[in-house]
């Protein structure tokens, strides 16, 4: 099983490509997970936020891997423990299909991302800059996956 996370945005800062780096390596041996940048749609003035969220949403999917089990971050998803998302990764690892997870533009997703979608899976109730989604994404699966190997990186209880 390999995944990979498809996040609308480029350039983004030092700190966030050093820290989703670290957690990405950590991660390498038990879920290989790549990062593709999609461009985000034109918005300003005069322009329509819609039509650039759906933009969007269509490189978004043009990006998914073909089978892979979609996955989008998205506030109003299913929140997961650490320990629940153990229990997610060892059913995704069960059904054999790579996985895609999504982080949307600034208005979230297009409603033909949300409905391709197998889950919806939200961090938390706090809004967080989508730059800092990649990094929580990639330390939580790697938690996840550690807590499956029974390595001492997480030590919840």
């Amino acid at each position: 099983m390999k995944a990979r996370l498809i996040a609308v945005g480029t350039s983004m800062p030092a700190w966030v490509q050093e820290g989703y780096a670290e957690y990405v390596k950590r991660l390498s041996h038990w879920l290989p997970l790549e990062l593709v940048e999609v461009t985000p749609g034109t918005r300003g003035k005069g322009r329509d936020a819609r039509r650039a969220m759906e933009d969007e949403g269509e490189r978004v999917l043009a990006a998914v891997g073909k089978g892979a089990r979609i996955i989008v971050l998205d506030g109003g998803g299913r929140g997961h423990s650490s320990e629940r998302l153990a229990l997610r990764m060892e059913a995704w690892r069960g059904m054999g299909q790579d996985l895609a997870f999504l982080i949307g533009g600034p208005e979230g997703h297009a409603p033909a991302v949300l409905g391709a979608a197998a889950e919806s899976w939200s961090l938390g109730p706090l809004t967080l800059p989508h730059p800092l989604v990649r990094v929580v994404l990639a330390e939580q699966l790697y938690r996840a996956a550690s807590i499956l190997a029974n390595h001492p990186y997480h030590r919840g209880g």
